[in-house]
């Protein structure tokens, strides 16, 4: 049985996960914001943790385990002329200044694992380059160099990657996703003709942390439906 810890588990792709793992019998230990409101799965143990805090009450996490991911983020679409600079810094501050807390704060425990590894969250407009997309792209782009730069420094005890996910169905991208116009369209953008589940990044996350995935660290892995690949 492992012992995963998932940051923001409580909604979207991190909710998924935590049921994912949660149905393989591993202990799975989540975190939800202050302010929502989620469905509890049986036997996963939760707390809340606002990663914006300065200090950081992770008591809750044992001596050792042997996943980490971090799902906080945001989705802010706008001209970059309209976008203030404390914009930038208020999603940096969420999406990678977080991350970097957790993984200080936690990266030790991991040592004793057999196959410890790591898991973030990006997005295809880093690679891609998408209108109204610079300030979650700025963030994002942050963390894939993060992940490929802990890769090396961690290696070959502690293995990084991250997946790059299109637009998902999931809470965080409901104002997209609004109406079924909307998700028409959002779906005909994508080669494969339809928007991504949480489920379908969730089984990527799951794959990164289990032992089949021990020879893969420092990647950027696009679950995307072929959008940074396929012209079609």
């Amino acid at each position: 049985m492992k012992k995963h810890v998932i940051i923001g588990g409580s909604s979207g792709i991190g909710a998924a996960l935590v049921e994912i793992l949660a149905s393989q019998g591993d202990q799975v230990f989540a975190t939800f914001n202050k302010t929502e409101n989620f469905t509890a799965i049986p036997g996963v143990e939760y707390h809340q943790l606002d990663v914006l805090e300065e200090e950081l009450d992770l008591d809750f996490v044992p001596e050792t385990i042997d996943g980490l991911v971090y799902c906080p983020g945001s989705i802010n679409l706008k001209p970059f002329k309209r976008i203030k600079p404390a914009a930038f810094v208020d999603d940096f501050q969420l999406q990678v200044v977080g991350a970097i807390k957790i993984i200080q704060a936690l990266s030790d425990k991991m040592k004793s694992s057999e196959n410890p590894s790591i898991v973030f969250f990006s997005t295809v407009a880093v690679s891609m380059g998408y209108n109204f997309h610079t300030q979650v792209a700025t963030s994002k782009g942050a963390i894939e160099g993060l992940s490929k730069s802990l890769a090396a420094e961690f290696a070959p005890k502690i293995r990084v990657n991250c997946i790059a996910p299109s637009l998902t169905d999931t809470p965080l991208a409901s104002k997209l996703l609004s109406s079924d116009d909307k998700k028409e369209a959002n779906a005909n953008r994508h080669p494969l003709k339809k928007i991504g589940s949480a489920q379908d990044v969730a089984e990527m996350a799951s794959f990164l942390l289990s032992d089949k995935s021990t020879w893969m660290s420092g990647q950027v892995l696009h679950v995307d439906g072929g959008m940074s690949s396929l012209r079609v």
